[in-house]
């Protein structure tokens, strides 16, 4: 489980296709290295993975052939940046809301913008996932959690504050580009309850 707050963005140094998967071996900190252990899950760009082997400096994971096809991680290139975030301790403070590191599909940036003192961000994700997503609400793009500003018919918008900006991925956001999407978990089992009542009457 995660929160969507992100510790520290990381940098690709190694992508090696392993079949359908590929190992990726991701440039840290040394205190975010020496913190790691194998079999720890880490969320990379948003996306749960395990943590295979670890150095001073780095850390290894393998994407599998559903990450690929779900994420975006399958079209990172060694000296990307990625942001990145540890499971969460049970006595830690819970600043986001609940992740799970469970990619819901990628989106794609349509527009960003200066608005005061944050920048307007507006994405279109795949259309399923437009009903999961309410005004206000709670959404993860690339591992960031974030509000909701605004909904649109096939669009949403978040604002997005300088010191998300420096500290993560979004600062590099750009029309175009392509992120990783997790849409509220309360807000799918909210839709499964509902479907189950209606198969029970």
């Amino acid at each position: 489980m995660f929160t969507g707050l992100i510790e520290e963005m990381g940098v690709i140094s190694a992508s090696a296709a392993e079949s359908d998967s590929r190992l990726l071996t991701i440039d840290v900190s040394d205190d975010f290295a020496a913190s790691l252990s194998e079999g720890d899950s880490v969320a990379i760009c948003g996306a749960c993975l395990t943590v295979t082997k670890h150095t001073k400096s780095t850390f290894t994971a393998l994407a599998v052939e559903e990450t690929l096809r779900r994420t975006t991680l399958g079209k990172k290139n060694v000296g990307d940046s990625v942001n990145l975030e540890r499971a969460m301790l049970a006595t830690a403070r819970f600043g986001g809301h609940v992740v799970q590191g469970h990619v819901d599909g990628v989106g794609h940036v349509e527009g960003v913008r200066p608005e005061g003192e944050g920048w307007w961000v507006t994405i279109e994700p795949p259309f399923e996932l437009m009903k999961y997503v309410v005004e206000k609400g709670s959404i993860t793009i690339d591992g960031i959690s974030l509000t909701v500003a605004n909904v649109a018919y096939r669009r949403f918008a978040v604002v997005v504050i300088p010191h998300t900006r420096e500290v993560t991925t979004a600062g590099s956001w750009e029309k175009g580009l392509h992120v990783n999407l997790e849409v509220d978990l309360m807000a799918k089992y909210v839709e499964r309850l509902l479907q189950w009542e209606k198969t029970e009457k």
